[in-house]
């Protein structure tokens, strides 16, 4: 991870969700996972860490990302507009 980026990390920073979708916030890095709540359209995410974990199809393209943005709570990558098919974010542990 870059030096901008860590930095942006410690910012705050958020991003926003797909326009027109309120997404689902999963347990944990896939669908079959239970849904613990919704995110409201036009939402912007904090991205605490990323996991790779099942792979989605969203309006962002096709990819194995979820991004952590709480405890328990996760969103897969393909809603969020991060500007970047890879990781923005540190690998979350555990």
């Amino acid at each position: 991870m870059s030096t901008q980026d860590a930095q942006a990390l410690a910012a705050g920073v958020t991003y926003p969700v797909a326009p027109g979708y309120r997404v689902n916030v999963r347990q944990g890095p896939g669908t079959d996972t239970p849904v613990v709540r919704q995110l409201a359209a036009g939402a912007r995410v904090e991205i605490r860490c990323q996991r790779r974990g099942q792979w989605v199809t969203g309006p962002y393209g096709t990819s194995n990302i979820w991004d952590n943005i709480g405890p328990g709570q996760y969103v897969s990558d393909t809603y969020v507009h991060t500007g970047s098919d890879g990781m923005v974010a540190p690998t979350c542990m555990g």
